[in-house]
């Protein structure tokens, strides 16, 4: 039970990571339009969209909400 705990965080941690890094890079700037990010807050907006990557990727999906 343990390793499959273990396996199912890994899996959640590894789809986070992938969905992060392309929020990070495009997804902000489509959710944001006309908002000059740098890289230090790219970088600051990956651990929490690591770890929400469910919502991350709903919000991104949906596109912006005017």
């Amino acid at each position: 039970m343990g390793t499959l705990l273990f396996y199912l965080f890994l899996a959640y941690a590894g789809i986070g990571i992938i969905v992060a890094a392309g929020f990070a890079v495009g997804g902000v700037s489509r959710l944001l339009p006309g908002t000059a990010m740098t890289l230090g807050a790219r970088l600051l907006i990956v651990p929490g969209a690591i770890v929400l990557w469910p919502y991350v990727l709903r919000r991104w999906i949906a596109g912006p909400q005017l």
